[in-house]
């Protein structure tokens, strides 16, 4: 029975030490059945086919696969992305720098904005659904860039697979309003020490250099000038780097520069304003 599969999903995850092991394996049986939650527990009756199925499932999350690559896909401020190996996986923290950028955009129509490092396309999504804005998503890997693919197949949104830290010539200066970037941020030394799941997504989505800010250098660097006077330039934030990337900023003309904490405390995104004369 339904039921039966999910109690001993339940239980084979707790076992292999998975925290929130009765979520993830009602996300399984989500997957399998199409059943959400509610309607798990009115079939927990009815007959379940698809056992071997979930054995491959669990045996793969035992592993340390991460949850999201299993099902195939993940939810995003309400937008489902396709996912799998060589991208990202989107996460909670990154609402802080949309919230950030959607902020900024409120009072604008038809805004031209660059998502750099864009991996799966959730930020390019959601300023397009949230924003109305046109939005051009930058990727350079090949496995990142399928799924980003599949996912902007039905919107509006731009995707091109190309080198962020080399692609800014291929823009005309003040051509965006607003650029936002959630790009790798962890330093070299300490990708070894990430949490297991971390350790299945693609390092070079998460490599940020020596001290993690090599892609926050390169694009103030070079892409500020793609702004329009009185455009944005908004970045997520590794932790202990917002006094970094907020000097980097100031330094390149940047006004009116801010940051904003995740639910945990961490200065997890900043923004600030490119005000020409």
């Amino acid at each position: 029975m339904l039921k039966d599969a999910y109690l001993a999903c339940r239980g084979a995850l707790e076992k292999g030490g998975i925290e929130n092991a009765a979520f993830e394996a009602q996300c399984m049986l989500e997957k399998l059945t199409g059943y959400g939650r509610a309607s798990l527990l009115a079939h927990g009756g009815d007959e379940f086919k698809r056992q071997d199925e979930l054995d491959g499932m669990i045996c793969r999350r035992l592993k340390n696969e991460p949850l999201q690559y299993i099902l195939g896909s993940w939810s995003f401020c309400g937008i489902e992305l396709q996912v799998g190996e060589g991208v990202l996986i989107p996460r909670d923290d990154t609402e802080v720098v949309l919230n950030l950028c959607l902020d900024f955009l409120k009072n604008k129509n038809n805004a031209k904005c660059a998502d750099l490092c864009s991996g799966s396309g959730a930020i390019a999504l959601a300023l397009e659904k949230f924003a109305g804005a046109e939005v051009t998503a930058v990727e350079l890997s090949e496995k990142a860039f399928y799924f980003l693919k599949k996912n902007i197949s039905n919107s509006n949104t731009d995707a091109l697979r190309d080198d962020v830290l080399t692609c800014h010539r291929r823009f005309a200066d003040e051509s965006f309003d607003l650029i936002v970037s959630n790009p790798p941020y962890i330093p070299s030394r300490e990708l070894p020490q990430l949490q297991a799941e971390v350790q299945f997504e693609p390092a070079m989505a998460l490599d940020g250099g020596k001290d993690g800010c090599d892609f926050y250098r390169a694009i103030v660097r070079d892409w500020s000038r793609k702004l329009k006077s009185g455009g944005a330039l908004a970045f997520e934030l590794g932790e202990g780097q917002a006094e970094a990337v907020s000097a980097m900023m100031e330094a390149a003309g940047f006004k009116n520069i801010r940051t904003e904490t995740d639910f945990g405390g961490t200065q997890r995104a900043i923004i600030g304003t490119m005000l020409r004369i």
